[in-house]
């Protein structure tokens, strides 16, 4: 009988421009760890050295098992160890990332079987514990991997799988992100938007999707064009028009906030000059005395049993 299974779930990067709430897109750049196992206790525990909260209630992993011990009235106490490896709030999919792996766990730990929008469906209730409301994008792309397209009411996640040669560079500024920082960024969203402007974004998230069903990187990059919601958070990162500026012109396809930031994100192919838009990226962060890491990666696949 088996008491103790480990998961592995990837980063991810949220809206890919026009696509709020709506895209996602798993990346190798980071994995998360969770490993569930099962105690004669009834409770459900954290166990981690990484700084996050400990108490399940307030925890995105915890959120997730406590609800899916309700859900299948399992009797078993589990024990929740949990190993960060996506950053906080850098518009990496962290707390998607932990609660994606902690539903595979537990559906694989009690061999439940449940398909990829019960998944996700879980996942995204821990979603509360960070942001405080549930919204899937992320969730959907660590749980199923590749790109997601998410609709509501019903729930239901249409996974597209990206161009093997899709590459993107990820600049992750060293900056002080708020605490609540995705509530905070959604704050500033406008509330009203014109109907020219709906149009746009219609238009590039449409051509977006027509990018991954051609595998071509290339339409993908230049359709994230974003012209609601990146307006409204660039002010929230220094240098962001300059960062733009430099991968655009290094050849990047195309740039954007990461998520709700501040991470930001070049797309191009594997056979682009990547470092070059990776070091044009820094150079644009430095312009605003701001440092920076950057990160070359690729798509990635869902959450998986860690071998």
């Amino acid at each position: 009988m088996v008491t103790k299974i480990t998961v592995v779930a990837p980063s991810s990067t949220a809206n890919l421009g026009p696509g709020f709430d709506v895209f996602g897109l798993a990346v190798d750049a980071f994995y998360d760890e969770v490993t569930l196992t099962k105690k004669k206790t009834k409770k459900v525990s954290i166990v981690t050295e990484d700084d996050i909260p400990k108490n399940p209630e307030k925890n995105t992993a915890g959120l997730v098992v406590k609800n899916m011990i309700k859900k299948f009235k399992t009797k078993d106490g589990i024990e929740i160890k949990i190993k960060k490896n996506v950053p906080a709030g850098y518009g990496m999919g962290s707390s998607a990332a932990s609660a994606a792996a902690a539903a595979v766990a537990f559906d694989k730990l009690y061999k439940l079987r449940l398909d990829g929008n019960s998944l996700v469906r879980f996942a995204g209730i821990g979603e509360k514990a960070s942001a405080g409301t549930i919204h899937y994008d992320n969730v959907a792309a660590s749980v199923l991997g590749g790109f997601v397209i998410v609709r509501t009411n019903p729930l239901d996640i249409i996974k597209i799988d990206p161009p093997t040669h899709l590459r993107m560079c990820i600049a992750v500024p060293k900056l002080i992100v708020p605490k609540k920082k995705t509530k905070v960024s959604r704050g500033v969203i406008p509330k009203k938007i014109s109907f020219a402007d709906s149009i746009t974004n219609l238009s590039n998230a449409t051509a977006i999707v027509a990018g991954f069903l051609n595998k071509d990187p290339e339409l993908i990059g230049k359709s994230i064009k974003d012209v609601i919601v990146e307006p409204a958070r660039k002010h929230m990162i220094p240098g962001f028009s300059k960062v733009k500026e430099n991968a655009l012109k290094a050849g990047a396809f195309g740039v954007t906030i990461s998520g709700a930031g501040p991470s930001v994100i070049a797309f191009s192919k594997s056979s682009e000059n990547n470092k070059k838009i990776g070091l044009a990226m820094t150079k644009g962060f430095d312009s605003a005395k701001i440092e920076c890491h950057t990160i070359i990666c690729k798509p990635s696949i869902g959450a998986s049993i860690k071998k």
